[in-house]
C-alpha cells in the first residue's frame, strides 16, 4: 500500500492526540505487580501497548509481541518474576534487536531465561520465579528501557534492587518517568546517588491513574506548524505541563524553529489543551545533542532539512537498534528529496546545506512508524509525496492518518 500525500493550503483544527504510549506501557507493567484491579484509564490502542494488555490480560504459553521493543523488553523482565514458564517472540527485525544485556542482568538477579535462536537475540524462553534482587551493575548507556525494565521489577524482588549505572546515562528522563510513576504506585525508590538508584522490596499499591497525551505524537503536529503557512493554528488536547515525558523537550526545540506554546487552563485530570503559534524568530542554525530524546532525532532532521537550517544532531547511537536503522534510514529517505545528509562516529548526523538532484521516488518505512509520520509533513514541499506501507503508524499513533485529513490534509491511497 502507498499513500499520496497533499498538504492543506490553511490549517485551524483541534487534534485530540494519542495516549502517551511510554506511559501506558510502564502503567500497565506496574498495574499487573501490584496485583489490583484497577486498570489505568485512557490506555493507548497503539500496537506496541495491545500487545502488553493481551499479554497481561491471557497470559499465553507462546507470547508474539510483534514489532513492539518495548514490550519485548519490559515482557522479559516481568515474566521472570511470575510463575510459569513462557516464550516470547516477535517479527524477524524483534530477532535481530539485541537483549542480551537485559537477559544478563536478570540472569544475575536469579532468573531462568533460555535463548531459543541466536545468542543474545529473540526468541526467549522464560521460566517464572521469586528473584532475590540485590545490587546489580549495569551501563549508563544502554537502551533505557532495559533499565527501566529492571526498575519495574524492584520492588517485587525479595531484597529490593540497588542499580549503579556506569558511565554516560543515556535517555535519562525516560528513567525519570519510570521512577516517578513507580513512586504514584507506592514504590519506595529514589536516587540514593547521582548514578544510583535503590528500590526498596515494598509492594506496589494499586490506585486510579489517568494516562496523558503522548508528547512524541505532538512532535509531528509542531513539524506540521513548522513547514505550513504563517497563519496556522492548531490546539493539541491531553498534554501536560511540567510532563514527564521525555520528549515534552520538544516545545523547546520548535520554540527555535519558529513555533510557540502556549498552554490552557488545566482540566480536572490535570491535563491541558495545547495552543500552537508561529513567531518569526528562528535560529539560523541548529546544534542539539538527542542523548534524552532519540525519538524526536527523525522529526528534527526531516523539518530541518526541509526549511533549510543546517544541523549537527549528536547522541543517536540507540537510532541503529530501533525498528530500523534510523541512521541509514534518514540518510537514504532525505536523499530521495535532494538532501545529502552526513554520519559521524555513527551516533551524529550533519546537514551542512549539501543538495543533490532529487529523485522523488517513494519513501519507505522500513517498518518503522517515525518514519512515516516525520516524512509526511514533507508533502508541504513535496505535494503528493508517495509513502510506502503507511499503516505501519499503528505502532504508536493508529489515528495519524485520519487526524492529517482532519487537519484538511488529502491523502490518496495508490
Amino acid at each position: 500500500m502507498q499513500y499520496a500525500i497533499y498538504a492543506p493550503q490553511h490549517i485551524d483544527t483541534t487534534i485530540k492526540l494519542p495516549a502517551s504510549k511510554s506511559i501506558s506501557n510502564r502503567a500497565l507493567i506496574i498495574h499487573a505487580l501490584s496485583g489490583g484491579n484497577l486498570l489505568p484509564e485512557n490506555i493507548s490502542d497503539c500496537d506496541d501497548t495491545s500487545v502488553i494488555v493481551h499479554a497481561l490480560q491471557y497470559m499465553p504459553e507462546a507470547i508474539d509481541i510483534k514489532a513492539a521493543g518495548t514490550a519485548m523488553r519490559f515482557l522479559t523482565a516481568y515474566l521472570a518474576t511470575t510463575a510459569d514458564k513462557h516464550t516470547i517472540t516477535g517479527t524477524d527485525r524483534m530477532q535481530q534487536r539485541p537483549i542480551r544485556i537485559l537477559v544478563d542482568a536478570l540472569r544475575y538477579l536469579g532468573a531462568d531465561i533460555t535463548y531459543l535462536g541466536n545468542e543474545g537475540y529473540p526468541p526467549l524462553e522464560i521460566t517464572g520465579r521469586k528473584l532475590e534482587g540485590g545490587h546489580l551493575d549495569i551501563a549508563g548507556d544502554v537502551s533505557s528501557q532495559y533499565i527501566s525494565a529492571l526498575m519495574m521489577i524492584g520492588p517485587a524482588l525479595q531484597n529490593g534492587l540497588e542499580l549503579k549505572l556506569n558511565g554516560e546515562i543515556a535517555s535519562r528522563p525516560y528513567i525519570d518517568l519510570t521512577l516517578w510513576m513507580m513512586k504514584e504506585f507506592g514504590a519506595d525508590a529514589e536516587w540514593s546517588d547521582v548514578d544510583t538508584i535503590t528500590i526498596m522490596p515494598k509492594p506496589y499499591q494499586n490506585r486510579p491513574y489517568t494516562i496523558e497525551s503522548d508528547w512524541s505524537g505532538a512532535s509531528y503536529w509542531y513539524e506540521i506548524m513548522a513547514l505550513g503557512s504563517k497563519n496556522e493554528k492548531l490546539k493539541l488536547e491531553g498534554l501536560t505541563d511540567g510532563s514527564k515525558q521525555g520528549d515534552s523537550v520538544v516545545k523547546y526545540l520548535f520554540s527555535l524553529l519558529g513555533i510557540k506554546t502556549t498552554f490552557g487552563s488545566r482540566k480536572k485530570n490535570g491535563t491541558a489543551d495545547v495552543i500552537l503559534t508561529r513567531h518569526e524568530s528562528i535560529v539560523p542554525r541548529l546544534d542539539y545533542d538527542f542523548i534524552n530524546s532519540p525519538d524526536l532525532a527523525q522529526t528534527l532532521v526531516v523539518c530541518c532539512t526541509l526549511m533549510e537550517i543546517p544541523f549537527h544532531f549528536t547522541g543517536l547511537a540507540s537510532l541503529r537498534i530501533k525498528e530500523t536503522d534510523r541512521i541509514d534510514a534518514l540518510k537514504t529517505e532525505l536523499k530521495k528529496l535532494g538532501y545529502v545528509i552526513k554520519e559521524r562516529n555513527d551516533s551524529e548526523l550533519i546537514w551542512d546545506g549539501e543538495c543533490c538532484t532529487p529523485t522523488l521516488e517513494p519513501i519507505d518505512t522500513y517498518e518503522d512508524h517515525r518514519m512515516a509520520m516525520a516524512f509526511a509533513p514533507a508533502a508541504y514541499k513535496f505535494p503528493g509525496i508517495a509513502i510506502n506501507h503507511p499503516k505501519v503508524v499503528t505502532k504508536s499513533y493508529p489515528a495519524f492518518w485520519h487526524d492529517l485529513q482532519s487537519a484538511g490534509f488529502s491523502i490518496i491511497e495508490k
